[in-house]
C-alpha cells in the first residue's frame, strides 16, 4: 500500500488544503501521515486540530511514494528551512510524487525543483517561482511529470484527486 506524507506548519496550515486531499488519497486506499517542525498538536487557519504523527527530522522519503506541502501562511516557516528544502529535493532525486498547494509550491521553488517546470501557485507566489525559473501557469492546478502544483484551498480536492491519479500509475 502507497503510503503519502503530508508536511504542515505547526499553526496556520490551511484546513482544507489538508483534510481534502487526505480524505481523498485515503479513500483511494492509501495510508497517510501527517509531519510538522514538532509532534504533537498543529493549528489550521480555521481551526482544525490536528495530530502530528511525527518531527519532520524522523522523515525518511524512502517510507513514502508521494510528499505533499500544505500551504497555508504557516507554510513559510518552510521556506528558507534546510531540511524542507532537502526532503523536496530528495524526492524528486528518488522519483517520488511531490505536491504543493497555495503558497507552498515556493518551498519546491526555493529547493530548485522548478526549475523549467511548468508549476502554479496562490498569486502572490508568482514572482518567487518564476525568479527561480519555474514556468508560471496561472492554472488551478499543474501536473509537470510528478511534480503537481496547486493554487488555493478552492482546488484542493482537484489537487487530492490529481496526487492520486499520479500514484494509480
Amino acid at each position: 500500500m502507497a503510503k503519502v506524507l503530508f508536511i504542515i506548519a505547526p499553526h496556520g496550515f490551511r484546513d482544507e488544503e489538508l483534510l481534502k486531499p487526505k480524505e481523498i488519497c485515503e479513500a483511494a486506499g492509501f495510508k497517510t501521515e501527517i509531519v510538522s517542525t514538532r509532534k504533537g498538536e498543529a493549528t489550521g487557519m480555521l481551526g482544525a486540530k490536528i495530530k502530528v504523527s511525527k518531527n519532520l527530522l524522523a522523515v525518511n522519503i524512502s517510507d513514502y511514494q508521494a510528499i505533499i506541502f500544505v500551504g497555508g501562511t504557516g507554510a513559510r516557516e518552510y521556506f528558507e528551512d534546510a531540511l524542507a528544502l532537502a526532503i523536496a529535493e530528495e524526492a524528486v532525486r528518488q522519483n517520488k510524487v511531490l505536491a504543493a498547494i497555495c503558497i507552498a509550491p515556493s518551498i519546491l521553488a526555493n529547493a530548485g525543483v522548478l526549475r523549467s517546470r511548468r508549476a502554479t501557485a496562490y498569486p502572490s507566489e508568482k514572482d518567487n517561482l518564476q525568479a527561480k525559473g519555474a514556468r508560471y501557469t496561472g492554472e488551478p492546478v499543474t501536473v509537470d511529470g510528478k511534480i503537481i502544483t496547486a493554487s488555493g484551498p478552492e482546488t484542493a480536492t482537484e489537487f487530492g484527486w490529481k496526487i492520486v491519479e499520479l500514484l494509480q500509475k
